[in-house]
């Protein structure tokens, strides 16, 4: 017996053993982590936290259409197209991006005059529709990533040919990093309130087995009225005095902790 475990088959042999019983005993171990893992927790205690942030928007967005009628849907087509150009290089002259240009709608319509015919009579046969010609719009959204330009350009692409203006609204890049900070500081308000009341029943906090957020809604776009008569035609083509403003965000969270 001996000779055979001084032997190298022997001490093979025992090796293999020893690894054996410690995956074993492993595997019993981790068996006991997940026992029970799934079974709430008896003691808990709950919080709430409060928090909000502000910031100023940081993106410009607003509309314009370019319209022309004339005769054929080719005249139509190619002097809305010299209009559009114009007012897409002045665009990017004064350093707004192509990509943050981009068109929204295109339409070609025909126009009709409605013609009245003499009665006779007595008789009225009514009127009848007569081709004028063709209207050809072509509608654009602007992104101005440099908010305090917004107001000379609502009257520059009015000047270069625009027929309408609208929409200016005022929104985030990255709408999420207002929540995310509002988040922080409402979870941290909620730590703070735990730590004093585990301090005050005089327990620990364990974990947190619970996580709710009732956020106040991620901020949205602030809109400004335009009055269509700024650069296009109007007696006075001054920019309007443009107002960013702050939007505000809020987060209510309720964590609860298993305390020992």
């Amino acid at each position: 017996m001996n000779e055979f475990f001084n032997s190298g088959m022997g001490k093979t042999l025992v090796i293999i053993g020893i690894v054996f019983l410690a995956v074993l005993t492993l595997g019993q171990i981790q068996g006991l982590r997940y026992i029970g893992a799934g079974i709430p927790p008896s003691n808990t205690i709950a919080v709430s936290g409060y928090g909000e942030a502000f910031g100023a928007a940081d993106i410009a967005t607003f509309n314009f259409s370019v319209v022309s009628e004339k005769s054929t849907v080719a005249a139509a087509q190619a002097d809305a197209t010299a209009k559009i150009n114009a007012v897409t290089d002045y665009l990017t002259g004064v350093g707004v991006d192509k990509k943050d240009i981009q068109t929204s709608d295109y339409s070609i319509n025909p126009q009709y005059d409605y013609v009245s015919q003499a009665c006779t009579s007595g008789y009225c046969p009514g009127g009848r529709q007569v081709l004028r010609g063709y209207q050809v719009r072509q509608s654009t959204t602007v992104k101005v990533r440099d908010t305090a330009k917004a107001g000379d350009l609502l009257t520059g692409v009015g000047i270069k040919g625009a027929t309408e203006v609208s929409g200016l609204n005022f929104t985030f890049d990255d709408p999420n990093k207002l929540q995310d900070d509002a988040r922080g500081k409402a979870i941290a308000d909620a730590k703070a309130k735990a730590d004093a009341l585990a301090k005050q029943l005089g327990v620990t906090l364990v974990r947190v087995v619970s996580f709710n957020e009732n956020s106040g809604g991620y901020p949205g776009p602030m809109m400004y009225a335009k009055d269509t008569a700024v650069g296009m035609g109007a007696s006075v083509q001054v920019a309007p005095e443009i107002s960013v403003g702050q939007n505000k965000v809020s987060s209510n969270v309720s964590i609860t902790y298993e305390i020992k």
